[in-house]
């Protein structure tokens, strides 16, 4: 008996690479032999398997069959190789009419299959639409999953209810739902609350601006109720809307997670804020089996993180990197894999550093459990005081609003873009010494600022990147003595943290 091949795809962090499946019928005793790596789901699909195929009115072969997932030094896990191993048995038993065993080479298959023959989703349909696309196949999957491959531009396949229907459409006898794609409508960028709902913090307000345009990190400093968490909320507002690369990007990552992805929210920007217990893993991503941490699920979007210093020490020194390279490599000791991380940071904390002096003992005591390292990161420290009652009593909104503010962020990036391919906060250190360049008068400002505060070389290019963005908010070609004094100025936090 000829071996049959059908195509599937396997999920590796939120990659899905190309999975054959082989099956191979012999004379002997029967058996039913899983090899390739399999993990316990992907050894349990034998019964599966067996069962859907006897109740979809097919023989399953009483003789020793062998099911083959290569490659075999790829993990495979989950149920998602049941359907192509049910249709590889089928073609392996001469029970698929040949105009069907024909189309098998072009087509790839993905989904798990109940005891009855019908068909469940799996996770990560939105990275093998894409890889099926790029690979010129045919993708069929349930129909559940539909939604989500959907988003993919080109994707090529069918919506599928049951085994019987994957039969009867390869053998041309039947004409499932076509997938094609359809994105959804844009979604309202201000979903979370607009800006002119925060009463006062006029230069709260503008610094979010100015970290929006230039995808700057953000940290906030304040008495409880002084609107930091609502500053927070209302920073998707005011971001340019998702590209569909991004979006897709984003997706991804939501996709491989247990909570999955609902394809309604395609192209709104993460916003995530985990609780200040969360563990490195929660956080970072990991685990036996690699999953995506917070970091990855606010990948293009923002991470909130409030009460900064009540999270584990240790779980924010693993930020460092991820904020640097817009990306984290798990390393376990049989699997690797990395996540895209490229995230936008606002923290939050308590409590301001005024106060008297024993009250300043203790803000010290706090604000050292926030590593200096880490802080140099952070392109805004900001003090967000007190909102006076006055402001609070008024009836009317406060200040601009979301749609006015996004329309100069959008302005300041293109311009961004237009000058240098990326936004301010992502140039490395030699676009920072091609396209930022100061006057004599400002870098001998920019000097002495760096030694009356004792900043850092970090800090030095981040005060650059910011006082660009700055003038490029305001529409400016040069960066001023008034640009690179408010970029100083967001940086006047650093000494207080000195030493931790």
């Amino acid at each position: 008996m000829p071996i049959a091949k059908i195509h599937s795809r396997a999920l590796l962090g939120i990659h899905a690479p190309q999975v054959t499946v082989e099956a191979h019928v012999a004379p002997g005793l029967p058996a039913f032999t899983l090899v390739g790596l399999p993990e316990t789901a992907v050894r349990e699909s034998r019964d599966r398997v067996r069962a859907a195929i006897l109740s979809s009115g097919f023989e399953f072969p009483p003789r020793r069959l062998t099911v083959n997932l290569a490659p075999a030094d790829l993990p495979k896990e989950s149920a998602r190789f049941d359907l192509a191993i049910a249709l590889a048995i089928l073609a392996a038993t001469g029970q698929l009419p040949a105009p069907a065993r024909e189309r098998l080479s072009q087509i790839e298959c993905l989904g798990e299959l109940s005891l009855d023959g019908g068909l469940r989703s799996v996770r990560g349909n939105l990275s093998a639409a894409r890889a099926a696309r790029d690979a010129g196949r045919e993708l069929l999957l349930p129909v559940d999953g539909q939604a989500e491959a959907e988003l993919i531009p080109g994707v090529a396949g069918r919506g599928l209810h049951h085994l019987r229907d994957l039969v009867a459409y390869l053998a041309g006898e039947a004409d499932p739902v076509r997938l094609e794609h359809r994105p959804p409508p844009p979604v309202d960028p201000a979903i979370n609350g607009d800006l002119a709902d925060v009463r006062g913090q006029p230069r709260a307000k503008r610094a979010l601006a100015i970290a929006a345009a230039g995808k700057h990190n953000l940290l906030l400093i304040g008495p409880p109720g002084a609107g930091k968490s609502m500053l927070a909320q209302r920073l998707a507002g005011i971001l340019p809307p998702m590209t569909e690369e991004e979006a897709l990007a984003a997706a991804e990552v939501a996709t491989v997670t247990p909570g999955g992805f609902d394809p309604t929210r395609f192209g709104e920007r993460p916003f995530r804020a985990p609780h200040h217990s969360a563990s490195a893993v929660a956080l970072i991503g990991g685990g036996s089996h690699p999953a995506p941490g917070e970091i990855s699920l606010a990948h293009h979007g923002t991470l909130f993180l409030d009460e900064l210093p009540e999270f584990d020490r240790r779980v924010l020194e693993a930020l460092r990197e991820p904020l640097e390279a817009g990306s984290v490599m798990i390393s376990r000791a049989a699997r690797h894999a990395r996540f895209p991380a490229d995230f936008q940071l606002v923290a939050a904390m308590n409590p301001s550093p005024q106060g008297t002096e024993i009250h300043s003992r203790a803000a010290q005591r706090y604000r050292a459990k926030v590593s200096g390292p880490l802080l140099d990161r952070i392109d805004i420290h900001l003090e967000v005081p007190r909102v006076p009652a006055t402001d609070l009593d008024q009836a009317q909104p406060d200040g601009e609003d979301s749609q006015a503010v996004r329309e100069r962020v959008i302005a300041a990036r293109e311009r961004m873009r237009a000058r240098q391919g990326v936004v301010n906060a992502r140039l490395d250190a030699a676009g920072v010494a091609e396209h930022i360049v100061l006057a004599n008068a400002e870098r001998d400002m920019l000097n002495r600022a760096i030694e009356q505060l004792n900043l850092s070389g970090r800090a030095r290019e981040r005060i650059l990147k910011l006082a660009r963005s700055i003038a490029d908010y305001e529409d400016r070609e040069a960066i001023d003595s008034a640009a690179l004094a408010e970029a100083i100025g967001y940086r006047n936090l650093d000494r207080l943290f000195a030493g931790s």
